[in-house]
């Protein structure tokens, strides 16, 4: 099995998709996450890349979030939409980092990606509540690199 692969059970795989249902009940917002093994490029470069690659500006209010992963070399990124960007101060993600940040140290990955997907969720509803005619936009799967 590869590191990726070996990084969460299929268990932990299935909290996280639960966890992004549930962040999702309260926002309009959109998350996913993506997980590689590591990446040659800036891991910010690289989220940015993997967006576009998922489709992810292709919500209705620009409203996505992608909790990127790279496994080995032990970094994530947080990346927001233009619609969240134009509407939250600088230092929007930081409680979601640090939520995530201090799992991550202790080895609680899991852990450390459901609470950041419900902290992302519960800080996206400020500005963008969950609406009657919201669709889910987009699937809540954990993809791959």
């Amino acid at each position: 099995m590869s590191e990726v692969e070996d990084f969460l059970t299929t268990q932990e795989e299935q909290e996280i998709v639960a966890a992004i249902r549930e962040a999702e009940k309260n926002t309009s917002g959109e998350i996913r996450v993506h997980i590689e093994s590591s990446s040659k490029k800036n891991h910010y470069d690289r989220a940015l890349e993997v967006f576009y690659q998922l489709k992810m500006f292709n919500t209705k209010e620009r409203n996505a979030v992608l909790l990127y992963v790279a496994v080995h070399d032990q970094k994530f990124v947080i990346y927001g939409d233009k619609g969240i960007d134009a509407v939250v101060p600088d230092n929007f993600w930081d409680t979601t980092k640090n939520s995530i940040q201090k799992h991550f140290k202790n080895g609680n990955f899991k852990q450390g990606i459901v609470d950041g997907v419900l902290k992302a969720g519960i800080e996206l509803q400020a500005h963008f509540p969950w609406q009657t005619d919201d669709e889910d936009e987009l699937s809540n799967e954990i993809s791959r690199g």
